[in-house]
């Protein structure tokens, strides 16, 4: 698995969180958008503490190596992205040894009580960096841009815990589109590498890899 900053070692534990909790599935699954895959992933079987530190030291060190000491507060789409941005900040904040806020967006804005738009870490004038689960069409990871972009933050990017890879309508996966568009976004890990992975470890059938890689082209 590729390295990636001060602890590399988090990213493959987190795909083997992922395997342990059922998280990623190999077979023959066919999507909300009727498509068929040999692959699912669900981050929201990773539903334990223990889950959310290892989720949280995954997303950390994929930060600190993209964005260094510079992310000033850690965004995550409601509703997904609430834990992973709590999770991720504390990660992050465990690297940085710095304080690290973190904010989620409401689906509609309270006008009582703290009120607004977004719960947490004030935005304005802050660095800020997006966290999300599952790349497919980058849709949140837009929807979150126009949301935050009346808040007077400088958004750095965003970074997505796996990226599947499935190129759309313009020939690019949606990590490629949302880089052209603007918004640099990393994944901690693709689909690939976490079959590699698997496949090293025993745990993946050669049979499986193979289908993997035909889906991807």
């Amino acid at each position: 698995m590729p390295e990636s900053g001060p602890g590399s070692s988090a990213r493959a534990a987190f795909v083997d969180l992922l395997a342990e909790r059922g998280a990623l599935r190999f077979g023959d699954f066919t999507l909300k958008s009727g498509r068929k895959s040999p692959y699912f992933i669900n981050l929201g079987s990773l539903c334990q503490g223990g889950d959310l530190a290892l989720l949280g030291a995954a997303y950390g060190d994929e930060l600190f190596a993209r964005f260094g000491h510079e992310v000033d507060v850690v965004f995550g789409p409601a509703y997904k992205g609430i834990p992973l941005a709590l999770a991720a900040a504390a990660g992050y904040q465990a690297l940085t040894g710095r304080a690290v806020g973190w904010a989620f967006d409401r689906k509609e804005a309270k006008d009582h009580g703290d009120g607004g738009m977004f719960v947490g870490a004030p935005l304005k004038d802050k660095r800020v960096a997006i966290v999300d689960d599952v790349l497919t069409a980058g849709t949140a990871m837009r929807e979150a841009l126009a949301k935050l972009g009346p808040t007077g933050c400088t958004i750095l990017g965003a970074v997505v815990a796996v990226d599947r890879q499935e190129k759309g309508a313009t020939g690019r996966t949606a990590l490629e589109d949302l880089g052209a568009e603007g918004l640099p976004t990393t994944a901690v890990v693709t689909v690939s590498d976490a079959a590699d992975h698997l496949l090293a470890a025993g745990r993946l059938a050669p049979a499986d890899r193979d289908r993997i890689r035909a889906h991807l082209g």
